[in-house]
């Protein structure tokens, strides 16, 4: 190995490792300033529930029956049966 070669590849290892390095940091302080927003943006809502009245808890609506005619009765199993059968249904 001559000295130019050496000097290519300890300049390509010092790049590297600069390189790595200004990346860990990018990374570190990007994360930093989003723990940071996260917290500020947290108090505000936090803050911001606090000040406003609690709402009050809807309860679940209850289902209704259905209502059926007094006159009206289904119809047999059996008619009930051939008119799905004559539509094309098979049961």
């Amino acid at each position: 190995m001559t000295k130019s070669d050496r000097d290519r590849t300890d300049t390509r290892a010092g790049k590297a490792g600069g390189y790595g390095k200004t990346t860990m940091v990018d990374r570190d302080a990007t994360t930093k300033a989003t723990l940071d927003n996260m917290a500020r943006l947290k108090a505000l809502r936090l803050a911001r529930e606090a000040a406003a009245p609690p709402q009050p808890i809807a309860a679940p609506k209850k289902a209704r029956a259905k209502v059926s005619k007094a006159g009206e009765k289904a119809p047999a199993l059996g008619d009930w049966l051939a008119g799905q059968q004559s539509g094309g249904r098979r049961t």
